[in-house]
């Protein structure tokens, strides 16, 4: 169960996202002024990465999807994907990654689509989140699920992942849209909620399910 501490950042999530965004190849904006609107968390069985799925809003209000792993160290191998560091006003040093390049956040996100585990609340303890919606995979495709490779596109990254059953792409939506642009009703989905500028809620897809090919 993850613990969410009130304390300090500093930097702050947001102001890291701030310097990150203009790098990602689908952020559309010029001049980001991101604000947190939304998301969950995932618990990390083992207890020593922090999962979140954090939706940010930017000036022009497009919602942006930023899964995010917060660890203790360096992740070998992730230099890449590494949004920043900070320190924790009770946990110290804190590194910051873009979780779709985590295998930690990679394999809960599976448990959570195969029904394996629970969406909790953003800033709860212990507190299940039940806006969250999942039209689980099927169990033909096995119980877990090993981080391949992470590829960005314009929209949206491809997570590509090994099961003991058929391999599989999590498309995690990095550009959110209403659900009025969901995916057809039989194809395994994430859904979720976020808070638009001027204070009513939104609902769409985080992440669609998709086969081997794509």
């Amino acid at each position: 169960m993850a613990v969410i501490h009130h304390t300090t950042l500093r930097p702050t999530k947001l102001e890291l996202l701030t310097e990150w965004l203009p790098t990602r190849e689908w952020y559309a904006g010029t001049e980001p002024r991101p604000a947190k609107a939304g998301g969950f968390r995932l618990d990390d069985p083992a207890g020593e990465v922090g999962i979140e799925f954090m939706v940010v809003t930017d000036g022009d209000g497009s919602a942006y999807l930023v899964p995010m792993t917060y660890r203790a160290g360096p992740l070998e191998g992730a230099e890449h994907a590494l949004i920043g560091t900070c320190e924790h006003g009770v946990l110290g040093t804190r590194w910051i990654y873009d979780g779709a390049h985590d295998p930690v956040l990679v394999t809960q996100l599976y448990a959570l689509l195969t029904g394996r585990t629970q969406a909790q609340a953003q800033s709860e303890t212990d507190t299940p989140d039940r806006t969250v919606t999942v039209a689980p995979v099927a169990p033909a495709t096995g119980s877990e699920a090993e981080l391949v490779r992470a590829e960005d596109g314009p929209a949206a990254t491809d997570v590509r992942v090994r099961t003991s059953g058929t391999p599989l792409t999590l498309r995690l939506h990095r550009t959110l849209t209403p659900a009025t642009d969901a995916p057809p009703a039989e194809a395994p989905r994430l859904t979720a909620e976020w808070h638009l500028p001027e204070g009513t809620t939104a609902r769409g897809t985080y992440v669609t399910v998709l086969g081997a090919d794509g």
